[in-house]
């Protein structure tokens, strides 16, 4: 790890908690079209322990609802979202910095999605709430347990599939969020809690 690896919480006793790796060593990009691609980079953060201990304790967790179908219902997740960087947690602002740098988009705003156990789960949908331009960069931050991420195109077929351990980055880039659909399934074997931190980019969305 580089020296961006800095204190997370201001430790007393001069303990260094989670750091980034900017160098991206692990990085390994997946084209999944001529327009549009995934990079898995394993082991992005260290010490992802002490970050998911810390969200999970302030990051202010909501359940809520959306429409489907005609009808409103509950999201299987819990939700929290920074929609200024600078109200978010200490470290969580140097990982967008750390990636503002790496892909040379201004990353502002976070949202965070906590999976408490298997049973929580995602639907096929893409970021286009905060990302709507045609081509954009995702990058998504995984804590905690390790769950499937699937991603296939948008009018259906195979899917191709990723499983984040704790500390890797995932980053959708080119027209993933328009031409690509992505999930975090349901899933009959037990897991613990996972937290994805989404981090987003004012400069890729298009004014409402």
């Amino acid at each position: 790890m580089t020296d961006a690896a800095l204190p997370l919480f201001g430790d007393p006793a001069g303990d260094r908690g989670p750091g980034v790796d900017e160098t991206f060593a692990t990085a390994h990009r997946v084209p999944l079209d001529a327009h549009s691609w995934v990079e898995h980079v394993p082991g992005w953060l260290s010490g992802a322990d002490l970050l998911f201990d810390e969200l999970l304790r302030v990051a202010g967790w909501e359940q809520r609802e959306r429409w489907m179908y005609a009808e409103r219902v509950t999201e299987p997740r819990l939700t929290a979202e920074y929609p200024d960087l600078a109200d978010a947690p200490a470290f969580l602002r140097t990982v967008a910095a750390a990636l503002t740098r790496h892909y040379g988009v201004e990353y502002d705003r976070l949202w965070l999605n906590l999976y408490r156990d298997h049973r929580d789960s995602t639907g096929w949908h893409g970021d286009g709430a905060s990302t709507r331009r045609r081509e954009c960069i995702v990058p998504v931050l995984s804590l905690g347990a390790a769950r499937r991420f699937l991603i296939r195109p948008t009018a259906g077929g195979p899917s191709t599939v990723f499983q984040p351990l704790a500390g890797d980055l995932v980053v959708m880039g080119g027209r993933c969020q328009t031409d690509w659909r992505h999930c975090v399934p349901k899933q009959a074997t037990p897991a613990g809690p996972r937290i994805s931190v989404n981090i987003a980019a004012s400069s890729q969305a298009v004014p409402d």
